[in-house]
C-alpha cells in the first residue's frame, strides 16, 4: 500500500498538486552515489553476506594494539561481499587451568574455561574484551578465532593433587560457554567432568547449549553424590531475536528441552534470565520463568546487560543494524540504570544496576520466582567426599 502526503490531497474544487503544477517544479532526479556517501547498512535482521551465523558486525583491532584497522568502503561496493568467515581453532597449552577470583559480588572463587572465545557469537557477551589480550579483536575474532585447551584434564588432576588444596565448587561457563559447538569435536568439557567425578569434586555449570545433555551419564551420576548443578541461560523466547543476537547458541525451545531432560535425570537444574536488556527482552521475564518452571527448573537468577570496554560499541552497532527503531530508547534506559553511563563496573551494581527501572526489573523477578517456586535458592554441594588425586611422586614410589 502506498502512502500519500497530506499536502498532495486535493481540496474540494481544486486539482491535486502534481510535479507538473507544483510551485517548486518537478522533483530533481536522484543523483548517482558519491564516494563520500556513507555505505548503507544491510537490511535489518538479515546478516551481511559471508557473516551468516555471526553476532558482531565488525572486527576492529583490540585496545592494546598499536594500530587500529577498520573496514571501509572504497566506493566499489565490495564491502557488502566479504569472504566467508570460517571458525579457526588453535590448541594452547596453559600452565594452569583453575582461575581464581576474589570478586565480592560473585558466588564462586574459582572457575575453569576449556576454551577462549566462543562460537555462539552472542553480541552482548561480556567476555569479548578478553580477546584483546590475545592481540585479537573482541568483534568477529572472538567468535571465529578460538583457542582450545586439550591438556585441561591433566592440568586439573595435577592442581587438585597439590598440598593444601581446599575444596570448593568449580564454576564452568562463567566466561565462555563450555558447550559451544567445538565441544562436539574436542570434548574438553567432558574430560574435565570425568576428572571431577573421579575425585568427587563439586562443580557448577552455566550454558546456553542443549549439548549439555550429551553428558547426562556423568552429570546424573555426579548429581546422586550432590556434586553438580546446572543452569541453562535463556535470553528470549523469540527465536528470530535469538537468531540475530546469539546466532550459534541453541534455540530457546531446545534449551527448555535440555532443562526437562536434566531435571528428569535428577540433575539440580536452574534458569538464568541473562542478560536482561531493557525495551528488548525485559518484557519476557515472567514468560521465561514460567516456561522454565514447567520444564523442571528449581531455581532462577538474572543479570542485567553489561557493556564494558568494546562491547558497548559492538552492541550499539548491532542495535542500529537489527533494531534501529528501538536503538536510542534501549541505550537511554541502559544509561538510566548505570548512573548516566553505558556501564558502571562498581561492585554490587554491575549485575543489577541502579535507579527506578532497575528496581522494577528486580521486583518483577522477585515476585515471579516466588509465585513459581523458583526462589528456594541453590543446592548445597558436597565437598566432604573429595579424594586427593595421587601425586606424580607418590605414583613413582609404587613402582
Amino acid at each position: 500500500m502506498s502512502m500519500t502526503a497530506s499536502h498532495d490531497i486535493a481540496r474540494p474544487g481544486r486539482p491535486a498538486r502534481t510535479p507538473a503544477n507544483s510551485p517548486i517544479g518537478p522533483a530533481p532526479a536522484a543523483r548517482p552515489p558519491r564516494l563520500t556517501d556513507p555505505a548503507p547498512l544491510a537490511k535489518p535482521g538479515v546478516p551481511q553476506n559471508g557473516r551468516r551465523g555471526r553476532g558482531a558486525l565488525t572486527n576492529e583491532s583490540g585496545r592494546f594494539e598499536a594500530e587500529r584497522r577498520v573496514l571501509l568502503d572504497d566506493g566499489w561496493g565490495t564491502i557488502d561481499a566479504p569472504p566467508p568467515l570460517k571458525t579457526h581453532v588453535t590448541a594452547e597449552t596453559p600452565r594452569t587451568i583453575i582461575t581464581r577470583n576474589s570478586s565480592p559480588d560473585i558466588s564462586f572463587d574459582r572457575s575453569i574455561n576449556p576454551y577462549r572465545g566462543c562460537e555462539h557469537g552472542c553480541v552482548y557477551c561480556f567476555a569479548r574484551p578478553t580477546h584483546a589480550y590475545m592481540g585479537l579483536s573482541p568483534g568477529l575474532d572472538f567468535e571465529s578465532r578460538l583457542f582450545a585447551k586439550p591438556n585441561a584434564a591433566a592440568l586439573l588432576e595435577k592442581e587438585l593433587s597439590r598440598k593444601g588444596y581446599e575444596v570448593a565448587p568449580i564454576a564452568m561457563g562463567t566466561n565462555t560457554d563450555p558447550y559451544q559447538p567445538i565441544e562436539q569435536r574436542y570434548r574438553i568439557t567432558r574430560s574435565i567432568l570425568e576428572v571431577l567425578s573421579a575425585y568427587n569434586h563439586p562443580v557448577t555449570i552455566v550454558t546456553k547449549s542443549a549439548r549439555v545433555t550429551r553428558d547426562l551419564d556423568i552429570l546424573s551420576d555426579m548429581a546422586r553424590r550432590d556434586l553438580v548443578k546446572v543452569a541453562i541461560s535463556v535470553t528470549t523466547l523469540d527465536a528470530r531475536l535469538a537468531r540475530t543476537m546469539e546466532p550459534r547458541a541453541s534455540t530457546p525451545s531446545r534449551r527448555f528441552e535440555a532443562m526437562t531432560l536434566l531435571s528428569q535425570a535428577g540433575v539440580p537444574t536452574g534458569v538464568m534470565v541473562a542478560p536482561v536488556i531493557p525495551a528488548l527482552n525485559d518484557s519476557e521475564i515472567e514468560k521465561i520463568l514460567t516456561g522454565a518452571a514447567y520444564a523442571g527448573a528449581q531455581s532462577a537468577g538474572f543479570v542485567l546487560l553489561r557493556l564494558p570496554l568494546e562491547i558497548k560499541d559492538l552492541f550499539r552497532e548491532w542495535l542500529e543494524e537489527n533494531r534501529p527503531d528501538a536503538a536510542e530508547h534501549v541505550m537511554s534506559l541502559i544509561r538510566s540504570m548505570r548512573g548516566g553511563k553505558d556501564y558502571d563496573a562498581e561492585w554490587g551494581k554491575r549485575m543489577r544496576g541502579t535507579g527506578p527501572y532497575a528496581w522494577q526489573i528486580g521486583r518483577r523477578f522477585e515476585i515471579a520466582t516466588k509465585r513459581l517456586g523458583l526462589d528456594r535458592g541453590g543446592w548445597k554441594l558436597d565437598g566432604t567426599k573429595f579424594k586427593v588425586p595421587p601425586r606424580v611422586g607418590d605414583q613413582l614410589a609404587l613402582l
